[in-house]
């Protein structure tokens, strides 16, 4: 059974607030996107939501899939932005804005994962 990984770098534990700011960012995306599904909305709102809750606990884990997922789910973003309101730049800016703003903080825990990853795999593989 995995643990969650304990930082003790400055880099890991601003890798892990990242990780838990994203848990808590999917938290009401999940819950109130769950809302307006049932009223006949989108369901997109309910799926990222699940996926950035999912990354975030890789991430809590010192998983480096869990950055992927996220940066994967910011990926889906796009395509429901545009779908959503069309080249409507106003329409455009918080959908897409805030998503690509934890995007980049999630590229710059990529590096400090992948070193945990190793660590972690190290240590189990100790005689």
């Amino acid at each position: 059974m995995e643990t969650v990984h304990r930082p003790k770098s400055a880099a890991e534990w601003a890798t892990f607030a990242v990780a838990v700011l994203i848990v808590l960012l999917g938290l009401p995306l999940l819950i109130m996107g769950a809302q307006l599904a049932v009223l006949g909305g989108s369901l997109y709102y309910v799926l990222f939501g699940a996926a950035i809750i999912a990354g975030g606990i890789l991430m809590v884990f010192g998983r480096v899939a869990g950055a992927f997922l996220y940066l994967a789910a910011w990926l889906c973003t796009w395509p429901w932005a545009f779908w959503e309101v069309g080249m409507d730049g106003w329409g455009l800016l918080p959908r897409l804005f805030g998503p690509s703003l934890v995007a980049i903080a999630v590229l710059l825990t990529i590096p400090v994962l992948r070193r945990i990853e190793r660590e972690t795999s190290l240590r189990g593989h100790a005689v």
